[in-house]
């Protein structure tokens, strides 16, 4: 399995420019809040790479880190994977999942959002995301928007 996945990955960075849509990077901010509990500001910053499929599909990596403003506890990062269409020449809406580590609950998530490229290479977004947490905690959700560059 492991070889397949290197394979995969390897085919990928070495696809043609035409192909790829290249490296973003982007600051975030939002609202997230526990189920039944009370929304809190959250503020991070994300990096990730985007290849174009045929049909007007993309499939996406992205490392990001979040923090809860006003928390004492440290930033958590998250590792995902996003898959969508290219709705319009300047939008793209897509699915994402991925894990979520550091300080508190480790767990997954799954979300969905709506990116908009503006003049030149910056976009804007917006993103809702659910969290499944690994302990005893209650799921958590997010809305976030972010202003970024494409490279």
């Amino acid at each position: 399995m492991k070889l397949v996945l290197f394979s995969l990955a390897a085919a990928m960075l070495a696809s043609t420019p035409a192909f790829a849509d290249g490296a973003r990077v982007e600051v975030q901010g939002g609202a997230g809040w526990s189920d039944g509990g009370e929304a809190k500001g959250v503020i991070g910053g994300a990096a990730g790479y985007d290849w174009s499929l045929p049909g007007g599909a993309f499939v996406g990596v992205e490392e990001s880190i979040d923090k809860t403003i006003g928390s004492h506890r440290d930033a958590r990062w998250a590792t995902s994977g996003r898959i969508g269409l290219h709705i319009t020449p300047a939008d793209k809406l897509y699915a994402t999942a991925g894990y979520n580590y550091g300080q508190g609950p480790n767990g997954t998530d799954v979300g969905a959002g709506l990116e908009h490229s503006f003049a030149g290479p910056i976009y804007g977004k917006v993103e809702y995301k659910h969290y499944f947490n690994e302990d005893d905690s209650r799921d958590s959700n997010a809305v976030l928007t972010g202003v970024g560059v494409h490279f």
